[in-house]
């Protein structure tokens, strides 16, 4: 009996390895943000359909990184720092509003696809929408839900442009939210964002490490 279970419990993390290297493949390759849809395609590609073999969000994003080193090595820093440097001025355009960077162009596993996502703050949902009037810029409107905390959702309006030929997803939230980060839909854990000055020494770190690499 402990054979077979033992034997069970390496099928069922086989699968998971299977499921996660899919999915991250699919999200590297397709343009697929959503970890769900991620699963449920690779599911379906890989004919895997029980719960236990559904890796983590966090197992997805190793196995993001993973493919990015082996498949995207020689395009990805470049387009990576080129989406850092173009939220640093976004952030400097958008600095009445404490703007904060999140998602994928912070924890290092954007690609092509990736937005440079940024959250605003302010207690006025309607301040946004005129400030990018104002400065002439074409925004389409949208909503994404957020988990406060365990036991809190919210539905915060988005706002989405292009700028430097890269797409930009702006998430406002009451200033209230700057001392407590909605939580990550990774871990469940506070979502990891980056003001100005930290995404400013994230880059100068970055200038310091390819010196240092080349000397």
């Amino acid at each position: 009996m402990q054979h077979a279970r033992t034997h069970a419990e390496t099928r069922t993390r086989e699968r998971r390895h299977r499921l996660a290297v899919e999915a991250a493949r699919l999200m590297a390759e397709s343009g697929i943000r959503d970890f769900r849809q991620a699963k449920r395609k690779a599911a379906q590609r890989l004919g895997i359909h029980d719960d236990l073999s559904l890796p983590r969000n966090s197992e997805i994003e190793d196995a993001l990184r993973t493919h990015q080193r082996l498949f995207q090595g020689d395009d990805q820093p470049g387009l990576l720092r080129h989406r850092r440097e173009a939220a640093a001025r976004a952030m400097r355009f958008f600095a009445g509003f404490s703007p904060r960077l999140v998602g994928a162009v912070l924890d290092g596993t954007a690609d092509g696809n990736s937005a440079v996502c940024l959250q605003l703050f302010s207690d006025d949902p309607d301040e946004i929408p005129r400030f990018l009037a104002e400065h002439g810029i074409p925004a389409e409107s949208r909503s994404r839900r957020l988990r406060l905390d365990r036991q809190r959702v919210a539905d915060a309006p988005v706002w989405l442009f292009a700028a430097e030929d890269l797409p930009f997803d702006l998430t406002v939230l009451p200033r209230d939210l700057l001392r407590q980060a909605p939580l990550d839909r990774i871990d469940e854990r506070p979502m990891r964002r980056a003001s100005l000055s930290a995404l400013e020494r994230l880059l100068a770190d970055e200038d310091i490490a390819e010196y240092e690499r080349r000397a």
